[in-house]
């Protein structure tokens, strides 16, 4: 009877060896996947991009070879001027986020450059190139990477302010939590690895977990199994870590950017 006792908990003993090593490898399974996930994404949006650039490069070519002034001295080096202003604009899509002041930017070089050339028929071409260039934007509007501070400041008025309190910031108000998924954004973590994280212990640590568990920012992969990020977890903190870029001071940047 001792015997059997022993055999079954070093059985026991055994299956959660055996469970701990299975975690592991879930764990460096799941972060591999991620990396490997992110490096394809990357790549697919670099390819995607380029083919759009390319796209506008070619529209624009088009749009300036037909509706430019044919009879025009400068029109080869007006052309060149405002083909590299056009293709720096479309080149903006690589970035993923558009910013507005770069389009103003562009904007203001086509003006400015408009400024230089001494004909009246100038305005025909550089209305085709501003054309062209607010085509290029319309674009970059549909694919929701550009917005003005006017679009931002409409979105703002529409945001449910309960909601967004509830179910965002209220889960995130707290050191430990934030903590929490900010480990598990690039991987998954098991209770006990969080406990060590945070330092939390038993039910301080589960009342946290569960708080973003009802909040839809984690999930636990099965009963007692690893907790991993959600898709809405990791959106809010790669909205958290924009807003941080944003408000971080100059100076810090600089030092940042030199280390």
């Amino acid at each position: 009877m001792a015997q059997e006792n022993d055999f079954n908990l070093d059985l026991s003993d055994i299956k959660h060896m055996l469970s701990d090593i299975q975690s592991d490898i879930r764990s460096f399974m799941d972060s591999s996947n991620h990396q490997h996930l992110d490096m394809m994404v990357s790549n697919v949006k670099n390819d995607y991009s380029g083919v759009i650039v390319r796209h506008l490069m070619e529209d624009a070519g088009k749009g300036l070879e037909k509706n430019m002034v044919k009879k025009c001295e400068m029109r080869n080096e007006c052309k060149g001027l405002i083909s590299n202003i056009l293709e720096k604009n479309a080149g903006l899509i690589r970035g993923g986020n558009v910013n507005e002041a770069a389009i103003e930017e562009n904007r203001l070089e086509i003006k400015q450059l408009r400024t230089k050339v001494p004909y009246d028929k100038c305005d025909i071409c550089f209305a085709e190139a501003s054309d062209i260039l607010s085509r290029q934007v319309t674009l970059m509007r549909s694919m929701r990477i550009y917005e003005t501070n006017k679009d931002k400041r409409q979105d703002l008025s529409q945001l449910p302010p309960e909601e967004v309190v509830t179910d965002i910031l209220e889960p995130l108000c707290h050191q430990k939590r934030f903590e929490i998924l900010k480990a598990i954004s690039a991987e998954t973590k098991s209770f006990s690895a969080l406990s060590s994280l945070t330092g939390l212990r038993g039910g301080n640590l589960l009342f946290h977990l569960q708080k973003l568990v009802e909040k839809g920012m984690i999930i636990q992969r099965h009963e007692r199994g690893d907790y991993m990020i959600t898709a809405k977890g990791f959106k809010v903190m790669e909205g958290v870590s924009s807003i941080y870029s944003a408000l971080e001071p100059e100076s810090e940047k600089q030092a940042n950017d030199s280390e």
